[in-house]
């Protein structure tokens, strides 16, 4: 009826949904995937009876994760045929996911390919533990394993992790001093102002899927990356234009090439420098670009 109320099941699952993405976004880097597995969700939930639930949110996560967790094993499958680099879908996000600072950590474009290297449920139990904070019993739940078990998952993905992640934690406004100096030097074509700003071990890694010309492997070391792009964006100097944007809680450029949204740049910054840089072209992985994407924890 129109102008009523919506049920207990809906109610409940709209409250928790922002949610409910970022536990699966973080678990598959994937939007597109996300939002399938919040489908199947919805629909095993609209099945249960509200009357035996203690706790709705638990309830709710249990079964994302569960979708996640057999979702994410066919992504495995697909990465290993995929055309060049795989990189996570970039998101674009409001400001407030910038403002919690943990959130913005772990859903960067940096821990994700991070989280990119655990097993399923390794990176379940890291994402369900670190980022959202539940509990190992709840944890246990979701991953069908006892608590015990899970604890000893928890201790070795966050080894695992830490050796991997970000050296540092560097502020916003050392990110976006960064970007700034990174984007005058790629508008002026001045190679050495880039190599001011690209850390030596630097790594350019393209997603072009197959569909946009990208590089097919990682290129590594600054002489080398700073040509690549002074030759590659050189080439249509004049079609290109550079914006700046929050993507997944942090500084990123937005490349236009005629007008249309052709390249999203996304960067890891480790003690100043730029250390990585995630250019996602394939524009099957660009449509979460046109509006803000809400992430909650």
């Amino acid at each position: 009826m129109a102008g009523s109320r919506p049920d207990r099941a809906t109610e409940a699952f709209l409250t928790h949904r922002n949610l409910l993405f970022t536990v699966a976004y973080e678990m598959l880097g994937s939007a597109a995937d996300a939002e399938d597995v919040l489908q199947e969700t919805w629909l095993r939930w609209a099945g249960v009876d509200l009357d035996t639930v203690l706790d709705q949110r638990a309830y709710l996560v249990r079964i994302t994760t569960r979708q996640a967790l057999t979702r994410l094993r066919t992504l495995g499958r697909r990465k290993e045929s995929y055309v060049g680099s795989w990189l996570p879908e970039p998101l674009l996000t409001a400001p407030d996911v910038a403002e919690d600072v943990e959130l913005a950590d772990s859903v960067s474009m940096a821990m994700l390919l991070v989280l990119e290297t655990l097993a399923p449920t390794e990176r379940a139990v890291f994402v369900l533990r670190e980022v959202f904070d539940l509990g190992y019993d709840e944890i246990a739940d979701a991953v069908d394993k006892s608590p015990a078990a899970v604890r000893q998952i928890a201790h070795r993905a966050r080894a695992h992790v830490a050796a991997r992640r970000p050296r540092g934690v560097v502020s916003p406004a050392d990110t976006r001093a960064a970007i700034e100096a990174f984007r005058q030097a790629i508008e002026t074509g001045d190679v050495q102002r880039l190599l001011d700003v690209l850390a030596p071990d630097v790594v350019f890694v393209g997603d072009g899927g197959g569909l946009k010309q990208a590089v097919l492997r990682p290129v590594t070391g600054a002489d080398k990356v700073a040509r690549l792009m002074a030759t590659g964006l050189g080439r249509v100097a004049d079609a290109i234009s550079l914006h700046p944007a929050q993507v997944n809680g942090h500084p990123a450029l937005i490349i236009h090439l005629d007008g249309e949204l052709d390249t999203v740049v996304a960067l890891r910054i480790d003690d100043g420098l730029i250390s990585g840089l995630y250019a996602v072209r394939n524009p099957e992985k660009l449509s979460h670009m046109q509006r803000e994407t809400a992430l909650r924890r």
